[in-house]
């Protein structure tokens, strides 16, 4: 072979080689770390090990750190400090396997059955708060009682799974949560109605004069309207004016004087399923 040929050669093997390369040898577009929206570190559930810094927005928290910015579709995550009671739980970010809070007491306010049962209970700092609030309601006249409060991850479980057997999956997420993602288990939420008990937990709650003081008064002592009216596609569920979240007072005025909701709050996904 003379030294045109092997020349040639040489540069037609280089040419195959680059060109053979394309896709597979490209490296793939990394996939970006997925934020947590609670005031407190969050983990992805596909990679325990990894972590994202989530808070929410300057002068909200206590402990302001970058605000998150999620994608929709994006991975469940595991908050890292579920005790925080800014933390984030809903159908993107849910608690730790296990978790459970260790400071639960008896509010002393009224509720809808006797019994000193596990839904009774809710945490020392919002059970605290809800007394106050019990207590102001009953000075504009408005008598108001507890209905379901603090849930363990395996209630929630028994009940989740109750709701799917009689209405289907789809339609039990619309209103239940799934074990490890419902407010109930931080022990910072609580279903609230009049004191008799009527329309507990139910759409017809919504309209009742215990129901409009809640949504006026409510953020005076630190809880909000968890899932506000006109705002299913980014809670995941449907209008509940019963259900309040203790997030401190500082929070609840800023996320009630914004007209939003905790998942606008902190800048995460819409989570609508």
């Amino acid at each position: 072979m003379n030294k045109m040929t092997t020349t040639a050669v040489v540069l037609l093997t280089a040419t195959a080689i680059f060109t053979g390369c394309g896709k597979n040898a490209a490296s793939p577009t990394p996939t970006p770390s997925l934020p947590s929206p609670s005031t407190t570190t969050a983990a992805p559930s596909p990679s325990p090990t990894a972590s994202a810094t989530a808070s929410p927005t300057k002068s909200a928290s206590p402990t302001p750190s970058p605000t998150p910015t999620a994608n929709k579709g994006d991975a469940v995550q595991v908050v890292a400090s579920p005790e925080s009671i800014t933390a984030l739980v809903n159908k993107q970010f849910k608690l730790p396997d296990q978790y459970e809070p260790n400071d639960l007491v008896y509010p002393e306010v009224a509720f809808i059955f006797k019994e000193k049962i596990e839904k009774r209970m809710l945490r020392k700092e919002a059970a605290t708060a809800l007394e106050q609030l019990f207590e102001g309601a009953k000075k504009d006249n408005i008598e108001l009682a507890g209905v379901s409060a603090y849930r363990s991850h395996a209630t929630q479980k028994t009940l989740f799974d109750n709701y799917v057997k009689r209405d289907g999956e789809e339609k039990a997420r619309t209103y239940s949560a799934v074990p490890g993602h419902s407010e109930h288990e931080t022990g910072l939420a609580i279903d609230v109605s009049g004191s008799t008990g009527k329309c507990a937990a139910q759409d017809c709650f919504a309209g009742t004069p215990e129901a409009k003081w809640l949504d006026t008064n409510a953020a005076t002592y630190g809880f909000i309207i968890r899932y506000p009216k006109g705002k299913q596609a980014i809670t995941g569920y449907q209008y509940e004016p019963w259900h309040i979240r203790y997030v401190g007072t500082k929070v609840a005025k800023e996320i009630v004087s914004k007209g939003i909701t905790m998942e606008e709050y902190y800048n995460a996904v819409p989570v609508a399923k």
